[in-house]
């Protein structure tokens, strides 16, 4: 078996492992090394040849490609290694990583910090189980952009979205674009699961409805799709089924969901949020495994890639001190918890050291749309933040920073509410 050694071991070579890659060799580690499956870096970005990225990052807009360069220039010229047409098969606890590449066959590679950036990867229909035939023409969205934007084929010439995922919804522009038909995009919540922006860019203003609080209940064709029955769904998501219509289309693309790729996680025996489906981290994005962190789409699903550059530099920032053996060591542990109408808070865990000053940002999704709500930070009855915003939407991450000096001993619980 080939054998590499390294002082951090990145897995995955998309935004939030380059990012984490340049953030780890700035901390003067000597070797950092990313090990990627596919043939170049830059993860979904290089088939997402829309524009919208680096907004917040960069105050400018820019396509995937153009974004995810600037970052491999970068990490070439700080001297981040890559390892290409590699397949990570096995994470162990102890950080040694077992791979088959292309060029070495079977490769061990040992490292004294490792970072996932696996990303995340798009629900099917069997993860929905959505009845019917089998026909060919259903894709994921992703799949079908791939197929679009990098292959140079055209997936169908009548097609109808199931969800108001952004990439459901850049699709629909696209498909429109390459002059298909997109018959309408259905959601099964009463909210929208992507972008305001994306609904106002990509359905908005190419005349595409928007069916909320419905679902495809069946799919029909033999060789080929021709058609799908869609019905409105009631409060508790069932199909109201006197409302069914059928819809005739050739292509059925999915935008239901995403998954942290999280097996590598569990084989190093890393604790998984069950709400997120990603690991535990602390806001150093260090997971249970102490020399093990995450970042990106593997830890949560976030709307902008600007998000997961910033969350992913702190990740190997700390990796590299981790390898340094310089990781600050932890005085007290607080937990964050969900409250009224949140799903989740990343970080999950919040280790106050020895140094006081700073700040940290805690991110979070809401259950459902509220207008004009108040967002609640607070530790017992001791409030630490009560701030007002105009709208929240469970489409849109929202975030708070604390500062470090504000808090106490006891579980942090954010909530959004009314009043």
């Amino acid at each position: 078996m080939y054998k590499i050694n390294c002082d951090v071991a990145i897995i995955g070579g998309g935004p939030s492992g380059l990012a984490a890659g340049i953030a780890a060799k700035k901390q003067g580690i000597k070797d950092v090394l990313i090990i990627e499956r596919d043939e170049a870096l830059g993860g979904i970005l290089q088939q997402c040849i829309h524009p919208g990225f680096g907004l917040n990052y960069f105050d400018e807009e820019l396509t995937g490609p153009e974004y995810y360069e600037r970052f491999v220039e970068e990490a070439e010229k700080e001297g981040v290694r890559s390892l290409l047409n590699s397949m990570v098969l096995e994470l162990l606890p102890d950080g040694k990583i077992v791979c088959v590449n292309q060029e070495y066959g079977m490769t061990m590679i040992e490292a004294k910090s490792v970072v996932l950036a696996m990303g995340c990867r798009e629900r099917t229909r069997g993860n929905i189980c959505t009845p019917g035939s089998r026909p060919s023409g259903i894709y994921t969205a992703g799949s079908a952009q791939r197929l679009i934007n990098l292959q140079n084929e055209k997936v169908g010439e009548k097609v109808f979205i199931l969800g108001s995922g952004d990439i459901g919804m850049i699709m629909a522009r696209r498909m429109t674009l390459e002059g298909s038909e997109v018959v309408a995009v259905a959601e099964i919540m009463k909210d929208l699961s992507g972008l305001t922006r994306n609904r106002v860019q990509c359905l908005d203003d190419f005349n595409i409805p928007l069916l909320l609080s419905h679902t495809v209940t069946r799919v029909v064709g033999n060789s080929r799709v021709e058609g799908v029955f869609v019905a409105k769904v009631d409060q508790n998501f069932k199909p109201i089924i006197e409302t069914e219509e059928f819809y005739p289309c050739d292509t059925l693309l999915l935008s239901v969901g995403l998954i942290p790729e999280n097996e590598l996680s569990k084989g190093a025996e890393v604790e998984l949020d069950q709400t997120t489906k990603g690991p535990v981290v602390n806001q150093f994005m260090q997971t249970s495994v102490p020399n093990i962190f995450a970042c990106g789409n593997v830890v949560h699903v976030n709307d902008l890639v600007d998000n997961v550059t910033v969350e992913s530099q702190i990740a190997g920032k700390y990796a590299a001190l981790y390898a340094l053996n310089q990781f600050p060591e932890t005085v007290t542990e607080i937990k964050t918890q969900a409250g009224n109408n949140v799903v989740y808070v990343c970080p999950q865990n919040i280790c106050l050291t020895e140094e006081k000053e700073g700040e940290i940002p805690l991110y979070f999704r809401v259950k459902e749309s509220m207008t004009g709500p108040h967002i609640k930070v607070q530790q017992g009855d001791n409030v630490l933040q009560d701030r007002k915003k105009i709208k929240v939407s469970p489409g849109e991450m929202e975030h708070v920073v604390l500062s470090k000096e504000d808090l106490i001993q006891g579980e942090l619980v954010i909530s959004v509410s009314k009043s």
